[in-house]
């Protein structure tokens, strides 16, 4: 559990989620025996009932991890949808570049391995949906770069954002995780204010914030 629910509300919203593919299972199996975060059950439904919905046909992820999440929005969208994820850490990359390339979706996930910051300054591609789930303390730093390359009308949808309930509360804040948790509190309040986009932060899973693009070019 992820301390920001009640536990008896998280796990009746688990008991009636459909099971993953075998291949996913195989892959959350793999990073719950390893203790590597990977995307919560629901969440990972949030995200396909967002892609549904919107239709994306290019999709950007800041933060790879094993690939779970990257198959996760593979399954959910139609063959013509093109992923872009990315992973800064080495052994990370190689697990989930074996796992993407296993699957049946490798040919449409491009996964490159770098700084997401450095990496994102370069995209020339527009993104539908941009999914971010990677080190907490540089999300701004990461939106201020994925909102250049974000469509009008587009989604970027942030991971962990209430941190284990921290974010919310100070009396949950653990004193190493002080940083972190400043940190996701001036990124929240900055994408709730900004000119030209609309935020909605929700207490799923760890917590999620949602950020739709009014403004800007549609090319």
């Amino acid at each position: 559990m992820v301390d920001i629910n009640y536990d008896y509300i998280e796990e009746y919203i688990r008991g009636i989620l459909q099971e993953d593919s075998d291949k996913l299972k195989e892959i959350k199996d793999y990073g719950n025996s390893n203790h590597i975060p990977i995307v919560c059950p629901e969440v990972g439904q949030f995200i396909k009932v967002l892609l549904k919905i919107s239709d994306a046909k290019n999709i950007l992820e800041v933060g790879t991890a094993i690939g779970y999440s990257s198959l996760i929005m593979a399954e959910a969208t139609s063959s013509d949808t093109k992923i872009t994820t990315i992973e800064k850490k080495e052994d990370m990359f190689k697990i989930a570049k074996k796992n993407i390339n296993q699957s049946k979706y490798r040919e449409r996930i491009r996964i490159i391995e770098g700084d997401a910051r450095e990496i994102i300054s370069e995209l020339e591609q527009k993104y539908d949906f941009i999914f971010l789930d990677a080190a907490k303390g540089h999300y701004l730093d990461f939106f201020n770069e994925c909102s250049r390359v974000l469509r009008k009308g587009g989604v970027i949808l942030s991971d962990n954002v209430l941190y284990k309930g921290m974010v919310a509360s100070d009396e949950l804040v653990v004193k190493r995780k002080k940083t972190i948790v400043k940190r996701m509190r001036n990124y929240l309040e900055y994408i709730s204010n900004l000119d030209g986009y609309i935020t909605s932060v929700l207490p799923l899973g760890d917590g999620v914030s949602i950020t739709y693009k009014e403004e800007g070019d549609n090319e």
